[in-house]
């Protein structure tokens, strides 16, 4: 079978389609023929060497990606909650990559597919899907009549917040570049404030929730701090990475009496997406795709994706779905 796999860090020329072994799925897995896949900043920063938490992990020669869709082949012998034929989407075991015809996936990972969607949609939903739920959703339990503001919320992750938001009743702000403003109050967003132009400080305060789905690589503390100055009493902060909070921003929080959370930490995969799947089926939630590349131009998707501005998700097209 032919897969993407990287023999060095760097920049996406460093990525090659070859041939390698296709996997056997062990007892707790599945064996999924790969249609799609999608780019998120997860994979160029893997691609190009990763972060401090994940320089340690990663191991030459490796795979990318973190999503896939498509349809299951071969059954592991504890399954049984798969049959062969099924159309599924999920994230691959961690590191193995879904840039391939073919992975080896823990079928927990996985869930059906949602009914109306193709796989190049599917395909852009898990890796975001399952942060945005988790942080949404799980973490910050969001009620009917909350107000919340999301940041980023043009993205992948930031225009799923928003959807899930909005289909558990909640008043929903959206921040993003003004040329995105149509396009989230499409999504259901209620307000959209321009961050070039605007500070969402002066026009939004005693929010409930305020999520925080920018890049890793374009957060800063004072964006943080401006968050926390916005929540009213007993609000959530939810950030979709690592916060490393200094003294300035935990006194915020005390005379707040805030609470900041992570999304993403021990969700359940196979739930998360089936929850998602069904809501997708109702015609709450929708996948928003910047673009669909054949992924032979994996570079160039990777180059889009790197300049930090892209609608929605990017997919990579493995199998053509006819």
């Amino acid at each position: 079978m032919k897969a993407i796999r990287i023999y060095e860090f760097g920049e996406p020329e460093v990525m090659k389609i070859v041939e390698v072994e296709r996997p056997v799925p062990a007892p707790d897995e599945i064996l999924i023929k790969v249609y799609a896949a999608s780019v998120n900043p997860a994979d160029y920063i893997i691609r190009k060497g990763g972060n401090e938490g994940l320089k340690p992990l990663l191991k030459l020669p490796m795979g990318l990606g973190i999503d896939a869709a498509g349809i299951v082949e071969e059954l592991g012998s504890e399954v049984t909650e798969f049959k062969k034929g099924d159309r599924v989407y999920g994230v691959p075991n961690y590191l193995d990559g879904s840039y391939t015809e073919y992975l080896a996936a823990k079928s927990n990972q996985f869930a059906h597919m949602p009914h109306t969607l193709s796989f190049n949609e599917a395909a852009a939903l898990p890796a975001c899907a399952r942060m945005a739920w988790s942080g949404m959703v799980e973490k910050a339990r969001v009620k009917p009549g909350q107000l919340v503001l999301v940041h980023g919320a043009a993205g992948g992750i930031g225009s799923l917040a928003l959807q899930f938001a909005k289909a558990f009743g909640a008043n929903v702000i959206g921040t993003a570049s003004a040329h995105n403003a149509d396009f989230l109050k499409q999504l259901g967003a209620d307000e959209v404030i321009d961050y070039n132009t605007q500070k969402f400080e002066d026009i939004v305060s005693d929010l409930d929730v305020v999520f925080n789905a920018t890049p890793t690589t374009t957060v800063d503390e004072e964006l943080r701090l401006r968050s926390v100055k916005v929540l009213k009493k007993g609000g959530i902060f939810v950030c979709t990475h690592g916060v490393w909070p200094n003294e300035e921003f935990k006194e915020l929080l005390a005379g707040k009496n805030a609470t900041v959370l992570m999304a993403g930490v021990d969700i359940n995969h196979y739930h998360c997406l089936t929850e998602v799947a069904r809501l997708i089926d109702a015609g709450k939630v929708k996948p928003v795709i910047s673009k669909v590349y054949p992924w032979e131009q994996a570079a160039k998707a990777h180059r889009d994706s790197e300049t930090k501005h892209v609608r929605g998700k990017i997919v990579l097209e493995i199998q053509n779905e006819d």
